[in-house]
């Protein structure tokens, strides 16, 4: 797998039927700008100044907003390790590596308040609205002394509503076994949990919290994971599907929301962290430097500051002064919002979250 880790899956049907055997797919691939050609082809140069502001192909052609996401009297990012959200008023939600907390901007990028800061570590959020209340489920991977590795569910404002830690019924023997990366609501009100940094088991509980069922696992065949990173329910279909960011095997699953393998849905990715949805499209952050855009047969249609220095990718100790503006070196967190913008946090140490406005 290693050879061709940064290639899709040129043997799936519907990859060549989609991105080959189409005119127009093919007018796509060709209109690719530099720094978001298939990497199949030789590595791209550096872009040139004017080229550096925008990415992306077609209507997934985008141009970076400098500057945005004020970080005025002394706050950090701390490194983003984390993720993006948004409010039903379009205020956009960064999580942070740092006492900053959850940092809450408006869409032009001023910082309106901060929430959640007793937890300086959360991995992941996900919006929610539930019986007319505006929620977040998160994954707290460092909190206060004793409440780290939690879930909780919060308010907008940070107010916890509910908490879930290991489940006993988990079997774990140490309490470094439970490491979990994410966590979403179903349409029914379950909640699933992964356990990405641990054994890769997705754990399902009922609304109130009461632990039901386990699934996947360790693993690389069919229905097991290696770093079950991020978790998102997929509504694009006839049913609703948990989809999950199978970091280190490289590929996007399906399961039934009873936790029974359907599909690798994409195979050959460049350690997909997080996904957010756009109608059709599924946008995926990869911690190998790039975004992709899937379209709704999963196949891709567009490369979001795809870094063609490997040796940037996903390397934590990168000065900001040393990645370009225009490419990603480890793109963590991502969100798309109603009008197609994408937000972008990357991992390294110093914390880097980019705003990308459609063309």
């Amino acid at each position: 797998m290693s050879a061709s880790h940064d290639r899709y899956d040129t043997e799936n049907p519907k990859f060549n039927r989609r991105a080959f055997c189409t005119a127009g797919a093919l007018s796509a691939v060709v209109a690719l700008a530099p720094e978001v050609r298939l990497h199949a082809q030789a590595a791209t140069p550096a872009p040139t100044a004017k080229s550096a502001l925008t990415t992306g192909n077609g209507t997934w052609t985008y141009e970076f907003v400098p500057g945005w996401g004020d970080l005025s009297g002394g706050l950090q990012f701390g490194g983003t390790h984390g993720a993006i959200a948004a409010d039903n008023a379009g205020n956009i939600y960064v999580s942070t590596q740092s006492d900053t907390g959850i940092l809450v901007y408006d869409s032009g990028g001023k910082l309106v308040r901060r929430i959640a800061q007793a937890y300086p570590e959360v991995h992941s959020l996900v919006h929610a609205e539930e019986a007319g209340q505006e929620v977040f489920y998160a994954v707290v991977q460092k909190g206060t002394p004793n409440e780290n590795w939690l879930f909780l569910k919060m308010k907008t404002d940070g107010t916890v509503l509910q908490r879930i830690t290991a489940p006993p019924e988990a079997g774990f023997k140490t309490p470094n076994e439970w490491r979990i990366t994410s966590a979403v609501p179903a349409p029914d009100g379950s909640i699933y949990i992964a356990n990405g940094y641990g054994d890769s088991r997705i754990f399902k509980f009922d609304n109130k919290g009461n632990y039901k069922a386990s699934f996947a696992g360790k693993g690389k065949t069919d229905g097991l994971c290696d770093c079950s990173h991020g978790l998102a329910i997929d509504t694009r279909y006839d049913q609703p599907f948990l989809l999950v960011c199978d970091r280190e095997n490289l590929r996007m699953s399906h399961f039934d929301l009873d936790g029974k393998f359907v599909a690798h849905i994409s195979q050959h990715m460049r350690r997909p962290c997080q996904v957010s949805f756009h109608g059709e499209n599924a946008i995926v952050s990869e911690l190998q430097g790039r975004v992709t855009v899937l379209d709704h047969d999963n196949v891709p249609v567009a490369f979001i500051g795809d870094n063609p220095r490997k040796e940037q990718w996903a390397k934590y100790r990168l000065e900001l002064k040393d990645i370009p503006t225009a490419f990603f070196s480890a793109a963590h967190g991502c969100f798309i919002d109603s009008q197609a913008n994408i937000y972008v946090s990357d991992w390294n140490k110093t914390g880097r979250v980019t705003k990308l406005k459609r063309v």
